[in-house]
């Protein structure tokens, strides 16, 4: 696989000057195993991933840094002043990568930057990507091929390879990072609700905070998420015992009873009015983003909400949170949505509940 031009990204290691590689003897395997890692080192150094080193800094074996050819991350090179510093050993020999292997430091961040200098121009507009996962997008049937005409020449120009056992052209509805995508709507895929409705109460803090993980991918469709999850938050404190009480088994079986009618979402229209609602409570602050459609029904594309810090507390009230813009709101939170234009009007809504519990 000839690779990604260099001029595009090559992979550094952050590693200062002053610390010194650490040898490490060959440790000892399965005969299983061991005849697995030669399998996959052979592979290695067939695909020209990998060549011979004179140290070892540290072993790698496990079986997720085996990549195979098609592997987007394998398609970037290591810089060659820090080749050495992925050097693994084997009973075959030591070796190290020339190429980006997957599980380094930073290595996503690689990846997303060389995606984003190679479709600087088309992000948007053509083309949505995130790490490794790229879709085309058309409104006009007829302009289909010949945005994937340019895509395709841009990869071609960067030497960059898809993957064609993992492309699916041609598609109206799709999925993409976790979520359905058919047409402007946007779903949560089934498979991320049903993944919740089949937890069963958090017995401790790490299953407390594996539900919430599970919440925060889907965060943007449900509303005042900070609200809903507060009886929750007395757990994460330090050096507090884990009481699951009523108030936490109520605010729980409430989150999955709203996931079994969860909204759907749309896309934001460029240059029509935005509707920004705001609910203002002692400890929370959520926010809706909406707009009207040509039948003046409003449909919801976004969701945030937050817990307030103490010293935010004083702002809460609905007049001064109008008056302030929703600078109470994340830092940045309008950034998240990348609109391709500004929009022309913002109307700020302040109430106490506006949104029902359930």
């Amino acid at each position: 696989m000839p690779g990604l031009d260099s001029r595009v990204a090559v992979h550094k290691l952050a590693v200062h000057p002053s610390v010194w590689p650490v040898k490490q003897s060959l440790r000892r395997f399965r005969p299983e195993l061991v005849l697995e890692i030669e399998k996959e080192v052979d592979k290695l150094i067939a695909a020209n991933f990998i060549r011979e080193n004179s140290w070892s800094m540290r072993q790698r074996v496990m079986k997720r840094y085996f990549m195979d050819g098609s592997s987007g991350y394998n398609q970037i090179r290591m810089d060659p002043k820090d080749e050495e510093l992925t050097a693994f050993r084997t009973a075959k020999g030591i070796f190290c990568y020339k190429v980006m292997p997957f599980g380094l430091k930073n290595a996503g961040a690689t990846y997303q930057r060389a995606m984003q200098n190679i479709f600087d121009d088309f992000l948007h507009k053509r083309v949505e990507c995130y790490v490794d996962d790229l879709v085309v997008k058309t409104k006009v049937r007829y302009d289909h091929l010949l945005d994937f005409r340019a895509v395709f020449k841009r990869l071609r120009r960067f030497q960059l390879k898809m993957n064609p056992l993992k492309c699916a052209f041609g598609v109206t509805p799709g999925k993409f990072l976790g979520f359905i995508v058919p047409h402007r709507e946007i779903e949560i895929d089934q498979s991320k609700i049903d993944a919740i409705q089949k937890m069963l109460e958090p017995r401790n803090i790490s299953e407390l905070k594996s539900f919430q993980d599970h919440l925060a991918y889907i965060r943007h469709f449900i509303s005042n998420l900070a609200r809903r999850c507060q009886p929750f938050s007395r757990l994460l404190k330090k050096d507090t015992s884990f009481e699951w009480d009523e108030s936490c088994r109520n605010a729980f079986n409430n989150i999955k009873a709203y996931l079994t009618k969860p909204p759907v979402l749309v896309g934001p229209i460029v240059d029509r009015p935005l509707l920004l609602y705001i609910a203002a409570q002692e400890k929370f602050v959520g926010a809706l983003l909406a707009q009207c459609e040509e039948d003046n029904k409003e449909r919801s594309f976004y969701y945030l909400s937050r817990t307030q810090l103490h010293t935010d507390q004083e702002d809460l009230s609905g007049t001064r949170l109008c008056n302030s813009k929703a600078t109470t709101l994340p830092p940045g939170a309008f950034d998240e949505l990348d609109f391709a234009s500004r929009p022309a009007e913002i109307h700020h809504v302040a109430t106490n509940s506006f949104w029902p519990t359930s």
